[in-house]
């Protein structure tokens, strides 16, 4: 499939996915849902990238919705209450239901705006950093709108639920310093600095053992609505893998014999 709106680079065991709609602020087009669909995928099925970092091209991360695109109800905000609850469960919501299944890292790497769905795609990725300047704001109310894309889900996931709540009926707008203030984002960096701080970080996740790194993730995110026995099953269970794998077996003794470790992901 070719990708539009949407590029994808490979950067040794990084994968570089960049929202390609400067002149919309990055706003979603059907084009980029599916292109964004697609890349997840190519990431996740190559065994030889171990982290995506995903970033916007030009000055904003993401607009969200493209509000010409609404006023005039088009492509996937045309019809009525029926065909549009079906267009988001197949359209803007595969997004949310293919980050939220990954299992490789992936890091934000707010390069602008993060404003209404492009605030909740920053918050369905794992560790975000964030350009000075930078902007977030869950807005959708202000357009008479919700956060279709299940952003009232991985918001309140991000800061909890009383400060998304806050953001959420507000609408109100946020600058980096307070997005760093109340743990939306990870890190601030200079704008020039955003890019090689995000490949930083990745190269620091791509050099762990990749087998543990993913079921850590996995065990992370998929103990977080559990009670306490579920969470000590998948515990158990992802240990009893990690445990069996060549990479731990180095991990172990490249540690007792202090030299650094050779991982493969087996």
């Amino acid at each position: 499939m070719e990708l539009t709106d949407v590029r994808y680079d490979l950067e040794g065991a990084t994968a570089l996915v960049t929202l390609d709609r400067p002149a919309a602020r990055n706003a979603y087009s059907e084009a980029m849902v599916e292109s964004l669909v697609h890349a997840i995928d190519l990431a996740e099925r190559d065994d030889a990238v171990r982290c995506v970092i995903l970033t916007g091209a030009g000055p904003a991360f993401s607009a969200g919705g493209d509000l010409k695109r609404m006023l005039h109800k088009e492509g996937m905000f045309a019809g009525g209450a029926a065909e549009l609850r079906r267009r988001y469960i197949d359209g803007i919501q595969r997004i949310s239901r293919r980050l939220a299944l990954a299992d490789k890292p992936i890091v934000a790497a707010l390069n602008g705006p993060a404003i209404g769905a492009g605030l909740d795609l920053a918050c369905m990725c794992d560790l975000r950093l964030a350009a000075r300047g930078a902007q977030f704001g869950s807005t959708f109310v202000k357009v008479g709108l919700v956060p279709g894309d299940g952003g009232a889900y991985f918001l309140a996931r991000a800061i909890g639920f009383s400060r998304a709540l806050e953001l959420m009926l507000t609408a109100r707008v946020i600058d980096c310093d307070e997005a760093l203030r109340i743990g939306l984002v990870h890190r601030v960096v200079e704008p020039e600095e955003l890019l090689p701080a995000a490949r930083a970080l990745a190269s620091e996740l791509a050099a762990l053992p990749p087998v543990a790194l993913r079921l850590t993730k996995r065990a992370a995110y998929r103990s977080h609505d559990v009670g306490l026995d579920a969470a000590l099953e998948l515990a158990a269970t992802y240990q009893g893998v990690a445990q069996t794998t060549a990479d731990h077996r180095e991990a172990v003794a490249a540690m007792l014999e202090r030299r650094p470790p050779r991982f493969t992901g087996e």
